[in-house]
């Protein structure tokens, strides 16, 4: 653990306090391995599972670990037409698990997000049993208005340019506070408490996960 690593985790208990005076559980690991390790334990064989688009998912090994489990997987990539996206959506607001990362999170433990359907906002504030959010250390910010700023200028552009999106950020690589078409930026949500004890569940690690 290098001395940026050792310095965040002594911020953790102070976060996973916080976190806990808003409803939500938090549990932290040395490194994602671990972390999967963990999470699978706490996804009985069986549930259903959905998630959104998340490289922090991705990149920690949990999606390629619950490909192999024992689960319904509901994949929004298998919905094709406005249609099926609509009955898609339909199945994934009563799936068991939801799995997502969040844009940026403050050290009082309020999450920031920001999407362009508002899809995984939706999940995150209702319908799902349970949310599991993966967190890397960079989305730690001090302040709502340092977790908008970074999603704006670093998380934002970074996903279009993933997704080949047209929109100035995808030029300019920072925020043009656009009203493009193909805009990912529609929905703001902070969530400051969850109104169900437990149902949304973070869990930390000390290093770079997604944007």
């Amino acid at each position: 653990m290098n001395n940026l690593q050792a310095a965040f985790s002594a911020a953790v208990p102070g976060v996973i306090m916080n976190l806990k005076k808003r409803n939500i559980e938090a549990f932290y690991y040395e490194d994602s391995k671990a972390m999967v390790e963990d999470i699978l334990t706490k996804i009985p064989a069986g549930s259903s599972i959905t998630w959104g688009g998340s490289e922090s998912v991705t990149e920690c090994g949990l999606m390629d670990a619950i490909r192999n489990g024992s689960y319904t997987l509901l994949d929004r990539s298998s919905a094709k037409t406005p249609e099926e996206r609509r009955e898609f959506y339909g199945k994934a607001v009563m799936a068991d698990v939801f799995l997502m990362s969040t844009n940026a999170i403050t050290y009082n433990g309020e999450l920031i997000n920001i999407d362009g359907n508002g899809n995984r906002l939706a999940c995150l504030m209702q319908g799902p049993k349970e949310v599991f959010i993966i967190v890397g250390m960079n989305k730690f910010v001090g302040s709502i208005e340092e977790g908008i700023h970074r999603i704006e200028n670093i998380a934002a552009p970074a996903n279009v340019q993933r997704l080949q999106k047209d929109t100035p950020c995808h030029t300019l690589g920072k925020c043009a506070h656009c009203f493009s078409e193909s805009s990912i930026c529609s929905h703001t949500v902070i969530t400051r408490r969850c109104s169900q004890p437990g149902r949304i569940k973070l869990f930390i690690v000390p290093e770079n996960l997604g944007y």
